[in-house]
C-alpha cells in the first residue's frame, strides 16, 4: 500500500532530471550553432519502410542463397547510410541568429525574422516552424552566404511573452531520415492591444487639461515649463536652459531644458484614462485606449495615460507611444 506513493515520488523526480538535463542542452538564446551536440537524427516513416524492404530482399537472399541479392541489398544499405550522413551534414554547421521582434497586436501573428549563416557546401531544404505547430517554413542556403526566413507565430493575449521554442529540420536529400535541432530563443515580445476599429472621438477637454479662457488660435505665451518629448526644438528657450545648466553644476535641481509654453498648447494636451471609456468590457476599454493613442499620436497632439498606478505625463514621439502601448499591454483589471 506504500509503494506506490514512493513509486509516483521516484517517477516524478526521473522526469524531473531527464527535463533539467534535456534542456541544460538548450539553454535560452539568440544565436545558435548547429553541430554534434544538438542535432538528432531518427528514420523517417519512407525510411522504415525502405529498412523493412532491405530486411525482406536479405531474408529472401538467405533463403534462396541468391548472391545478387545479396549484392542488391548491401547496395542499398550503403545507399542509406550515406543518406543518413548527408541529412545530418545538410544541419551540421549551420549558424543561425533570431532579430529582435517588433511589438505585435493582440489576436494577430506576430513575424520573426530569422538569419541562416553558411559557412561551407550549399544546404537544402531547411524547415523552421514553432514546436508546437506543423506548418513549416523552408529555404535553401547558398555555399557560405546566408538566407533569410520571416516565420510567423501566435503569442497568447497581449503583454510581454517569451518566444516559442522553434524547431529547424531537414529531409534531404532521400526523405529516408529526419534530422532536427531544437532553438529556444532568448528574445521577448510585445504584444500590444489591437486598437479599436472606428473608435468615436475622445471626450471633450479630457483630463481638464484646457485652460479657461484659453484661446487655441491666439497662441498667446503663458510661461514656461520643462522639456517634454516631441517638442519642437524651435520652442526651446536657449538662453534660459543655459542658465539651468550652470546652476546644475552648482548642484541646484531644476529641468535642464526650457520651452516657452502657449494657451494654444497647453488646451491641447490630452490625458487618456479607464474612466472615458466606462461601459465596455477591459480588454475592449483598452483597445479604445489604444486607438486613441494611436490618433493623438497621428494628429501631433501631446498626450497622457492614467491607468491604475501609472502615469505617463503629455509628450509626442515614438518613446511616449511605446510607453503607452506597453502600460496598455501590461494593464489590470481593477478590482470591484
Amino acid at each position: 500500500m506504500n509503494a506506490s506513493p514512493e513509486r509516483g515520488a521516484e517517477g516524478q523526480g526521473l522526469r524531473q532530471r531527464w527535463r533539467q538535463w534535456w534542456w541544460s542542452r538548450h539553454t535560452p538564446r539568440d544565436t545558435l550553432r548547429l553541430g554534434q551536440r544538438n542535432i538528432y537524427i531518427l528514420p523517417s516513416r519512407p525510411g522504415l519502410a525502405y529498412c523493412a524492404t532491405l530486411l525482406v530482399i536479405l531474408v529472401a537472399s538467405i533463403n534462396d542463397q541468391l548472391s545478387l541479392g545479396y549484392l542488391l541489398c548491401f547496395l542499398l544499405a550503403g545507399a542509406g547510410l550515406a543518406s543518413m550522413h548527408a541529412t545530418h551534414g545538410n544541419l551540421s554547421g549551420l549558424s543561425l541568429d533570431l532579430r529582435t521582434p517588433g511589438p505585435g497586436l493582440a489576436g494577430q501573428p506576430l513575424a520573426l525574422e530569422l538569419r541562416l549563416h553558411n559557412p561551407g557546401r550549399a544546404r537544402y531544404g531547411i524547415g523552421l516552424n514553432p514546436a508546437s505547430d506543423r506548418e513549416r517554413a523552408f529555404t535553401d542556403v547558398p555555399a557560405q552566404g546566408h538566407a533569410s526566413l520571416q516565420l510567423r507565430i501566435q503569442l497568447p493575449g497581449r503583454g510581454l511573452h517569451e518566444l516559442p521554442l522553434l524547431r529547424i529540420t531537414t529531409h534531404f536529400p532521400l526523405g529516408l531520415f529526419g534530422a532536427w535541432s531544437l532553438w529556444r530563443p532568448a528574445a521577448r515580445a510585445w504584444v500590444y492591444p489591437l486598437p479599436e476599429a472606428g473608435a468615436p472621438p475622445w471626450p471633450d477637454n479630457p483630463g481638464g487639461q484646457g485652460l479657461p479662457g484659453a484661446h487655441p488660435g491666439s497662441g498667446e505665451p503663458d510661461g514656461v515649463r520643462g522639456y517634454l518629448r516631441g517638442d519642437s526644438p524651435r520652442m526651446i528657450l536657449w538662453k534660459k536652459s543655459a542658465l539651468a545648466l550652470a546652476r546644475a553644476d552648482e548642484g541646484e535641481r531644476e529641468p535642464q531644458l526650457w520651452v516657452r509654453e502657449r494657451r494654444s498648447a497647453q488646451a491641447q494636451q490630452l490625458w487618456l484614462s479607464l474612466a472615458q471609456t466606462a461601459g465596455a468590457d477591459f480588454e475592449a476599454r483598452l483597445s479604445r485606449l489604444a486607438a486613441w493613442v494611436e490618433r493623438a499620436e497621428a494628429q501631433g497632439r501631446p498626450y497622457g495615460l492614467r491607468l491604475p498606478g501609472v502615469e505617463i505625463p503629455p509628450a509626442l514621439g515614438p518613446e511616449q507611444r511605446r510607453a503607452c502601448m506597453e502600460a496598455l499591454a501590461l494593464a489590470e483589471e481593477p478590482r470591484r
